[in-house]
């Protein structure tokens, strides 16, 4: 990390989403219940499918990792959103933004490898469902978890070192409601040129490669389905609520991260960011649990008890 006398910055100031203090305390109380929302919906999956011994399969050992990463993803920067909304000053330490960039980056990128994942769990589902629990063991799941967690703390850790090595010497104010990489290395008065590049080399294996195996595993699971006569809306249904969530993470995702830097946007940004941060963590426990059954009946037991 880069020391103080390296860098006269020692803190950011987070413009937020509206400078108007109205606004602020109105927007305070509508994300304080949507953050709310999103831990209780997470938590009542995350412990349905640990009650319930008919949840105990590879989708919903998925569904249960995707819910974890969104509480941990969600946290990492609403807490401080609501602060600030209510603060006079605000501002969050250099040391502070590391930790929030490093923990939020590390969440995100693990995601987009998990949401691939979850699309190859469904694929060898429909696809060959002879040999989906010899595929999809218990190993297997966990190698999986394990490889998209590794994969995104690495990246992540890597991006923070070179984000935060640089030397930011002033301005310091942020248009945005969190630390984010496109405006860090709009703020630093040194060479981002290392970052820029790295951002090059790790957006194809974070990103776009994820989304392209998701993409040919639905093609094929589509191709599959068309070819049978029954059970064809029900094979649909285990595919679409996972389709809408990849289309809002990595729509949000590639707009904000995969466009050049001198496209940035702020405004713009601001917005798109909202939606992978707050709105889909917060509807992802929606969508799967109104169209599973499965899941209903496990969170319905789970609150009587």
């Amino acid at each position: 990390m880069y020391t103080q006398n390296q860098s006269t910055v020692t803190e950011f100031i987070l413009l937020g989403l509206s400078m108007d203090p109205l606004v602020q305390v109105l927007l305070f109380h509508i994300f304080l219940i949507v953050y709310l929302t999103s831990l209780t919906g997470n938590l009542l999956i995350l412990l349905a499918v640990r009650a319930d011994k008919r949840l105990h399969t590879s989708m919903y050992f998925f569904l249960s990792s995707l819910s974890f990463l969104d509480i941990c993803f969600t946290s990492s920067v609403v807490p401080k959103m609501l602060v600030n909304f209510l603060s006079p000053k605000k501002s969050i330490s250099f040391t502070d933004c590391a930790v929030q960039f490093c923990i939020s980056l590390t969440m995100g990128q693990t995601e987009c490898l998990l949401l691939a994942f979850m699309a190859y769990d469904r694929y060898v589902a429909i696809c060959i469902p002879l040999h989906y629990n010899m595929i999809m063991n218990t190993t297997v799941c966990f190698r999986m978890i394990g490889i998209s967690l590794l994969s995104g703390c690495f990246a992540a850790s890597f991006e923070t070192y070179l984000t935060f090595t640089l030397i930011y010497c002033g301005p310091n104010t942020m248009n945005h409601f969190f630390c984010e990489l496109p405006l860090l290395l709009q703020l630093s008065c040194s060479d981002t040129s290392a970052i820029s590049n790295l951002k090059l080399v790790f957006l194809p294996f974070m990103l776009f490669i994820p989304l392209s195996l998701i993409l040919i595993s639905y093609i094929r699971i589509i191709i599959a389905v068309m070819t049978i006569r029954l059970g064809k809306n029900k094979a649909f249904s285990t595919c679409i609520s996972h389709l809408v969530v990849v289309v809002i993470f990595y729509g949000t995702s590639i707009f904000v991260y995969g466009r050049p830097e001198n496209a940035v946007t702020e405004d713009t940004d601001k917005n798109a960011a909202v939606f992978y941060i707050v709105i889909t963590p917060m509807i992802n426990p929606l969508i799967y649990s109104l169209r599973n059954k499965d899941v209903q009946k496990a969170m319905k037991s789970l609150i009587r008890a």
